[in-house]
């Protein structure tokens, strides 16, 4: 069960990382649909990229020892894509990037329920 949350959760690190800093530095290609979704571009910087970002560093100081980060982080990302899903919804958007938002949040949920079953707390 331990290898399976390494393995999901460095998944989950990866992903959110790459779209934290994507959002940061408001990659062209993900403008259009944050647009369609009606998110203000100013929102791009903060609250989104610094949230997925600090997302997936909580996820990696949970695998490096500190559990409960970990385990808050992963939290904090399930309702942070639970928000963007219902973002995009309300919009009637449900472009790709309505199917990433899906996508993370399943892992975060993985993560968190993997993290859970690993019993490391």
């Amino acid at each position: 069960m331990f290898i399976a949350y390494v393995i999901v959760t460095l998944l989950a690190i990866a992903a959110n990382a790459f779209s934290g800093v994507a959002a940061i530095l408001h990659f062209k290609p993900i403008l259009p649909g944050m647009a369609r979704a009606g998110v203000p571009e100013s929102w791009l910087t903060f609250p989104i990229g610094t949230l997925k970002t600090a997302g997936a560093a909580g996820l990696l100081l949970g695998l490096v020892g500190v559990p409960l980060i970990g385990t808050t982080a992963a939290i904090g990302l399930i309702l942070f894509f639970v928000c963007a899903i219902y973002t995009h919804v309300r919009a009637g958007d449900y472009s790709p990037q309505f199917g990433l938002a899906n996508g993370y949040l399943l892992l975060a949920v993985a993560a968190l329920v993997l993290d859970l079953a690993a019993g490391r707390h």
